[in-house]
């Protein structure tokens, strides 16, 4: 005696594949995007000529800021405003007193 109504409806399709595929795909794109943005933050930071890594921009830590200037400075032109004035300390370091900070601010070296 027969069945009837089971047809192909019983077998499994070999086509479809593994359900996983893509999540393994996913994981790929996901180690190649890794590895690019690595490779574009080391070339951001060192120089390929030199292979010297470059000065940064100002760093500001708190009420003291610490700027590197370029080894051969430049002349400066334009417009701008008064923002201080600027001691140099016996040990070489300058120091950029601001008018409008309120006394006793500045912390003793």
């Amino acid at each position: 005696m027969r069945r009837v109504g089971l047809g192909r409806h019983g077998q499994l399709d070999s086509d479809a594949g593994d359900p996983l595929d893509g999540l393994v795909n996913l994981f790929d794109v996901g180690l190649v995007l890794a590895v690019a943005f690595l490779v574009a933050g080391l070339g951001l930071s060192v120089n390929a000529q030199t292979g010297a890594v470059e000065k940064r921009a100002p760093t500001v830590t708190g009420p003291e800021r610490t700027i590197t200037t370029p080894d051969t400075p430049t002349e400066a032109t334009g417009r701008g405003e008064a923002v201080g004035q600027v001691y140099r300390l016996p040990d070489g370091r300058l120091v950029l007193v601001d008018p409008n900070a309120p006394r006793g601010s500045t912390p003793a070296p």
